[in-house]
């Protein structure tokens, strides 16, 4: 039996057409993929994220018992609500998880991914010996991200239909700062998105996400799916796990080296000797690396799809693979996220038998609606 999120009958009534994403029943699209990406790049969507799993750390050992779990350093968080993003490294510094950490009143909370979920438990479980610490999931909470534009107004707009006390939660929201969050009596508001466009996340109890969703639609916000929030996330060079990275991949080869602390240098977080390693080995170019491509022609780059890889002098080199591809609604051309190795210069990709030039760009392709990439 699959699990459904508290806003099961909401997505019906508006008409969502449901699959199974990791043992959650959830809206892929509620008619237009290519509309709801639209909708969230020029005016205001709102996400369901409720199957995210929330994890509560707290305890007198939180803040050094997660120095060590993740490779961010959250001794950086210096103000309540601050967030940030990090990897959840294996001893081999493989990816175990991304995920956002944030400095609450009561000590840390972590939002990882639903289809980790078992696996991040365990994992974090079995690091708090020697820790007194302690790790909580939050089942009970929803969470809803309303992105676009006019995600922020829009939002403010129904505070007051929410019960909300709407002057003081108006002016706290809309004070928020990117990567920032506020903790409102018994919701938590954050802007950390996924998406390339300005909004928020709320946290909140699983039965109050029923109201609020029904007063966005009725301000104007509109339902968005999984479809558009992979396009999405996409377009705004954002990772996906288990597909751009996992237990096997190196941070280091996964655009995540800027989520990586390595002062102190006494700070021994797990991953961090292999990390070591891999970063001689990038020195050296010997490590892959992720970067964005794009094929400003016919076609359309899926994940999977083999690259034949060129040095600049023309050499060949091992073999690159696409990790996540699309076609861009904002852009209308294909791109895509891929591993190359370190020095390649140039690539073809094979698009039934063809092989088809594709040009590589930074691995980042529309903020707030506009190209970013030359």
């Amino acid at each position: 039996m699959t699990n459904r999120t508290s806003l099961f009958q909401n997505h019906l009534d508006a008409g969502a057409k449901m699959v199974d994403f990791s043992g959650w029943e959830m809206p892929i699209n509620y008619g237009s993929q290519i509309e709801e990406h639209k909708q969230v790049r020029t005016a205001a969507g709102v996400f369901d994220v409720s199957h995210m799993t929330v994890i509560d750390v707290s305890g007198s050992d939180a803040e050094a018992y997660l120095q060590h779990l993740l490779a961010n350093d959250v001794a950086r968080l210096d103000e309540l609500g601050r967030a940030l993003y990090s990897g959840m490294l294996n001893e081999d510094g493989g990816v175990i998880d991304d995920l956002i950490v944030y400095r609450m009143s009561f000590g840390f909370r972590v939002v990882v991914n639903c289809a980790t979920r078992l696996k991040d438990l365990r994992w974090m479980a079995m690091q708090t010996t020697g820790y007194s610490v302690a790790v909580e999931e939050r089942p009970k909470l929803g969470i809803l991200a309303i992105h676009g534009p006019e995600s922020i107004d829009r939002v403010c707009s129904i505070l007051s239909a929410c019960g909300r006390d709407a002057e003081a939660e108006t002016k706290a929201i809309q004070a928020l700062g990117n990567f920032r969050g506020v903790e409102l009596g018994d919701w938590f508001v954050a802007r950390t998105g996924y998406t390339g466009e300005k909004g928020v996340e709320i946290i909140l109890p699983e039965e109050q996400a029923p109201k609020l969703w029904d007063a966005l639609l009725s301000a104007g916000v509109k339902p968005i799916g999984l479809g558009a929030r992979d396009t999405l996330r996409l377009e705004a060079g954002m990772n996906l796990y288990g597909h751009d990275m996992d237990e096997t991949i190196s941070p280091l080869s996964a655009n995540m080296e800027f989520s990586v602390a390595w002062e102190p240098v006494t700070r021994d977080f797990i991953g961090r000797a292999a990390l070591m390693a891999q970063r001689i080995e990038q020195e050296e170019g010997r490590l892959p690396i992720l970067t964005g491509i794009v094929l400003e022609q016919r076609g359309v780059l899926r994940e999977g799809h083999q690259l034949s890889c060129r040095s600049a002098d023309g050499t060949e080199l091992d073999a690159g693979v696409i990790t996540s591809g699309t076609f861009s609604p904002t852009l209308k051309h294909s791109i895509a996220l891929a591993r190359v190795p370190s020095n390649t210069a140039s690539c073809d990709v094979d698009l039934r038998g063809t092989a088809t030039p594709v040009r590589l760009v930074k691995p980042n392709f529309v903020r707030f609606g506009k190209k970013v990439f030359e």
